[in-house]
């Protein structure tokens, strides 16, 4: 037990903590709340019991890795995170002092799970990649030479808030309009759809039932029209931002998670021609990959943050 780690990965209704052996293999994983409750001051010491409770009679652990939905720094400081209610504090400290010591430390859940997804998940093999997680929103994370790319204060890889469209009169989450997140996430796309449905009669098997990421490429699958103009839409406006994100940092691949990703290879079809079309030739040659951890990639990733540190001591 001595050698092993904790992988933990903070979300705004569950925290899913992992318990890996010193080679990297999942020994155990659960889930306990996350009391959001009086600014999220019970959220550590929640995660400090549980892992402890594991731990008991056992020996201690080598390192404890935890991602969270908000930027982190290299130190360890999180600057908000508006989900959990929290404020500017050292994360990595605060909860390294309720395990007793333990070295923890900490990222943002995005880049975190792109770590684990280079690891053991679906961009295996590159040392230099982007992971883009199109789920109720869109996540980035940037993996260069195989760590972390956090940037100064641990925002690095939010492209899902970069402008793509003028004119937009709906607002995003994070208050401005027009970012990338309103139109390629699973509710994005939902948006796209309903908004070409209503701008037109035309025969769709969308029309009178829900409209979510999920049936409109199961449509796209059955070859109508509507849904596949829906699809290119899509395709266009994340195939354009991933070769603007490709041309600054020049990944070897593009891993692509989320809720939406479970469309499957599709995606490609519509992202990939609009990516070539308009990225810097020499960094046209990129391997496009599904995430294949789901929503164990946080918990790896994190795993991997202290098993990385155990090696290095740094």
């Amino acid at each position: 037990m001595s050698q092993s780690v904790f992988g933990i990965d903070v979300g705004g209704t569950t925290v899913k903590l992992g318990h890996f052996d010193q080679a990297g293999h999942l020994l155990d994983k659960w889930e306990i709340p996350t009391d959001t409750s009086d600014s999220g001051r019970r959220i550590l010491p929640d995660i400090a019991a549980s892992v402890k409770a594991r731990m008991n009679g056992r020996g201690e652990a080598a390192g404890v890795g935890i991602g969270v939905p908000g930027p982190v720094d290299q130190a360890g400081t999180v600057y908000k995170a508006v989900n959990l209610g929290w404020g500017v504090f050292n994360i990595a400290e605060m909860l390294g002092g309720l395990l007793g010591g333990i070295p923890v430390l900490a990222g943002n859940d995005a880049n975190v799970a792109a770590l684990g997804e280079m690891w053991q998940g679906g961009g295996a093999g590159y040392r230099n990649l982007v992971l883009v997680t199109l789920g109720t929103g869109v996540g980035g994370g940037i993996i260069r030479d195989g760590q972390i790319l956090t940037g100064a204060r641990g925002a690095a890889g939010e492209i899902g808030h970069t402008l793509v469209r003028d004119g937009e009169t709906e607002v995003c989450n994070c208050g401005k309009k027009g970012c990338l997140e309103q139109y390629t996430s699973a509710t994005g796309i939902a948006r796209l759809a309903r908004r070409k449905l209503a701008g037109t009669d035309r025969v769709s098997i969308l029309r009178d039932q829900h409209i979510s990421a999920k049936t409109v490429f199961d449509a796209v699958k059955e070859k109508d029209e509507l849904a596949m103009e829906v699809a290119a839409e899509f395709g266009e406006i994340l195939g354009r931002a991933l070769a603007a994100t490709a041309n600054v940092v020049n990944p070897e691949a593009f891993v692509i998670g989320g809720g939406v990703s479970k469309a499957g290879n599709i995606l490609f079809d519509y992202i990939v021609p609009y990516y070539n079309e308009t990225v810097f030739h020499a960094c046209r040659e990129v391997a496009f990959e599904l995430a294949i951890l789901g929503n164990d990639a946080g918990i790896y990733g994190a795993a991997k943050l202290a098993l990385d540190y155990g090696k290095t001591g740094s």
